[in-house]
């Protein structure tokens, strides 16, 4: 069984945040430390550790996400210019919280995805 989260403790009100939406099956919120004008989360509320962990009965809950981050996207005036969806995995991933999480970046032009290695 995976330990609480962080974000457990956001999703169940444990612990304050700026939620902009909760549903049944994901949380959204704002992030601590924005890397962008628009730096939110997508969390299931189901505890899934990585990406690794998902099972074939998260379908559900993952779809919701992408379509929470359209929604959220389109709120927060995004949609037309463009956003990001990211989801870490792992140590190489540099994932640094386990309970599975999208992050929506937009607001500005974020260059590219990934330095590349010269």
């Amino acid at each position: 069984m995976a330990e609480e989260t962080i974000f457990s403790k956001i999703i169940s009100k444990e612990i304050p945040a700026d939620v902009l939406y909760q549903d049944d099956l994901v949380t959204v919120f704002r992030d601590i430390n924005p890397v962008a004008p628009t730096h939110v989360l997508i969390v299931p509320n189901k505890l899934i550790p990585t990406v690794n962990d998902i099972e074939p009965e998260d379908e559900v809950t993952l779809g919701r996400m992408l379509v929470v981050a359209k929604k959220i996207a389109r709120d927060e005036g995004i949609s037309d210019d463009g956003y990001r969806l990211i989801i870490n995995c792992g140590d190489h991933g540099h994932q640094e919280v386990m309970h599975i999480h999208m992050h929506l970046v937009g607001g500005r032009p974020l260059g590219r995805m990934i330095k590349r290695e010269t």
